[in-house]
């Protein structure tokens, strides 16, 4: 799957939640590629599992500026958290892709990472993916 993801951004994955799974899914962590294709980059992909709280999901994504990856697949993380605290954990994006990383990230409340987003990739029911302008957002806040 080829999928450029701009460095210094968080990007969410929209669409099906069946579609952007098999998006993360078909993500491999090892075939990570600079943009002009001849070096490979660090991945890193981040999940929490279901007895984690806030604090160790932040901590978790402040972990990853430490560990030297170019692309950071943030998959499912806030899953099973209220809303304030799944707005935290999202905030804690933001210095993770200014430190030099892009950032993809699937979550089951798409207004929440819209709210922390730069671009948006759509995935449909049919494999494609194809980049979603965010325009104006200050609607999804009323």
């Amino acid at each position: 799957m080829g999928l450029r993801l701009p460095v210094g951004d968080v990007t969410v994955l929209l669409g099906p939640a069946a579609a952007r799974r098999r998006v993360m899914a078909a993500l491999d962590d090892d075939s990570g590629r600079c943009a002009s294709g001849h070096s490979a980059v660090r991945v890193h992909r981040l999940a929490a599992a279901a007895d984690d709280d806030v604090h160790r999901r932040v901590a978790a994504v402040e972990a990853v500026r430490e560990v030297g990856a170019t692309i950071v697949l943030i998959d499912r993380l806030t899953d099973g958290l209220t809303a304030p605290d799944r707005r935290t954990v999202l905030a804690a994006l933001r210095p993770v892709a200014t430190g030099g990383r892009a950032v993809l990230v699937d979550d089951d409340d798409p207004v929440a990472a819209l709210a922390v987003a730069d671009g948006a990739l759509r995935a449909d029911p049919a494999g494609g993916l194809s980049a979603e302008s965010l325009g104006d957002l200050d609607y999804l806040a009323s």
